[in-house]
C-alpha cells in the first residue's frame, strides 16, 4: 500500500527468534517512527501484530492493559503523560463507510498515536505521513519485521 506522492524514506528490517523478542527491536522501531502518529500493522493472523502493539505501548508508557480490539474495533489507552493511544482492528469492517462511521478520519487527524491492524480498507483516507510495519511469521517461530516510513515528498 502506497499513496501517490509519497515515498518510503526509511526502510528497515529486523529478524527475531520469536514474538517474545519484540522488546529487543521496539526501541529501534520507535526511533525510526519518531514524529509520526499513524502506524499501520500488516501480517497474517497470529503473526504478532497485537503483541507488537502491546510492546510498543509498554515502551510509550501506557498505564492501561493492552488487548486486541477485535470486537470493539478500537481501544483507547492512556499514557502516563496523559496522552492517548488508539488501537484499531479493522478486520471485521466491510467498507470505508463503516470506518468513517466510527470516526476514523477524526482519529487519524487527532495527532494521537493510532496503531491500526488490518488497515487496507482505509487506504484512501490515510494521512500524508505514516509508518507501515509488516510482521512475517516463519515456520520456525522467527519473525521478520519490516518498517517503512512514508512521507510526503512534494
Amino acid at each position: 500500500m502506497q499513496m501517490t506522492g509519497l515515498e518510503a524514506s526509511v526502510q528497515k528490517h529486523w529478524e527475531i527468534a520469536s514474538v517474545e523478542d519484540l522488546g529487543r527491536v521496539v526501541p529501534e522501531l520507535l526511533q525510526a517512527g519518531k514524529g509520526i502518529s499513524v502506524w499501520l500493522l500488516f501480517g497474517q493472523m497470529g503473526a504478532g501484530k497485537t503483541t507488537l502493539v502491546r510492546t510498543l505501548c509498554h515502551f510509550w508508557g501506557t498505564v492501561d492493559n493492552v488487548s486486541s480490539p477485535t470486537f470493539p474495533i478500537v481501544n483507547e489507552y492512556l499514557l502516563s503523560s496523559g496522552d492517548k493511544i488508539y488501537h484499531f482492528d479493522l478486520y471485521r469492517l466491510n467498507s470505508l463507510r463503516e470506518a468513517q462511521d466510527i470516526g476514523m478520519e477524526e482519529y487519524l487527524d487527532s495527532g494521537s498515536i493510532c496503531l491500526i491492524e488490518w488497515p487496507g480498507i482505509i487506504e484512501s483516507i490515510l494521512p500524508y505521513e505514516y509508518i507501515e510495519l509488516t510482521i512475517e511469521a516463519q515456520e520456525d517461530q522467527r519473525r521478520i519485521i519490516s518498517l517503512k516510513r512514508h512521507e510526503n515528498q512534494n
